[in-house]
């Protein structure tokens, strides 16, 4: 992001990151130093991810995908296999997939969009681990309208300059061309509205792209509902930044979406098989 923002604007976002300071010093993802343990960890939470994306609603047909880079072949990737419900993935399930397309780690096939956005991201972002897209009903209803989220919640703060419209009405995405678009239009923000598509979220965590997916999604119904009414009141520019600088951020990503996978782990521990 290219934001100018005043020494007030700064001022007041260093405050409200100085209040949570302590706490996100002490709570972020773990590190590892042994590669495999990292490979585990990335697939136990991409499993994770799909568990919630499932009780959340967001499984619809084969439609659907979250990917994690793998830590050791960073030009590879495991995701979803193609055709399997998010409730059913494990561990066990996900397919790794290299820069050609190719499945090299599991026998299920791969979706072709799924491959050509993904890898385009990957390949562009290298910070980025992990990137979700799902076709939730009030992320494809809003991705319609053809506007970008209104900084009308303290939530939807967290996307705000920080995402983007993808004016594009090629709407199925098989070309490595049509994927390059959307990466390129990303640029370095967390997510973007895909016109009559739905919402794609990254993250540097997979926790971090599930959570962003899940509170955009979110957001999308809030200004439905909002806008029902009446015309909403917007959050002015200086204090939806300094909003942004704490609940936006990729440690705040990840750290909120940890009581939804304690949930899942807890509920269905099959995931981990």
């Amino acid at each position: 992001m290219d934001v100018v923002t005043s020494d007030t604007e700064t001022i007041l976002a260093a405050s409200k990151q100085a209040a949570y300071e302590p706490f996100f010093k002490r709570l972020g993802p773990p590190r590892f130093e042994d590669l495999e343990q990292e490979r585990q960890y990335r697939k136990e939470r991409l499993a994770v991810g799909f568990r919630i994306f499932a009780a959340l609603g967001f499984s619809e047909g084969v439609a659907g995908h979250i990917t994690a880079r793998d830590p050791e072949f960073t030009d590879t990737f495991w995701v979803n296999p193609f055709g399997m419900h998010f409730a059913h993935i494990t561990v066990s399930d996900l397919i790794r997939v290299d820069s050609a397309g190719s499945v090299v780690e599991g026998t299920m096939p791969v979706n072709v969009a799924a491959f050509a956005i993904h890898h385009q991201i990957h390949t562009a972002r290298p910070e980025v681990v992990a990137a979700a897209h799902a076709h939730s009903i009030y992320g494809k209803a809003w991705s319609a309208v053809g506007r970008l989220l209104d900084p009308i919640t303290q939530d939807a703060c967290a996307f705000y300059e920080d995402h983007v419209f993808f004016d594009d009405t090629r709407v199925l995405i098989t070309e490595a061309s049509e994927a390059a678009r959307i990466a390129e239009c990303l640029g370095d923000h967390k997510g973007a509205i895909l016109r009559n598509h739905g919402l794609l979220t990254v993250g540097q965590t997979v926790d971090e792209a599930v959570w962003w997916f899940i509170s955009m999604e979110r957001c999308c119904q809030g200004q439905f509902l909002a806008e029902s009414v009446g015309t909403p009141l917007q959050v002015d520019p200086e204090n939806a930044r300094a909003a942004r600088a704490v609940n936006g951020t990729p440690r705040a990503g990840w750290f909120q979406c940890q009581p939804l996978g304690d949930r899942i782990l807890r509920q269905q521990p099959d995931l981990l098989e």
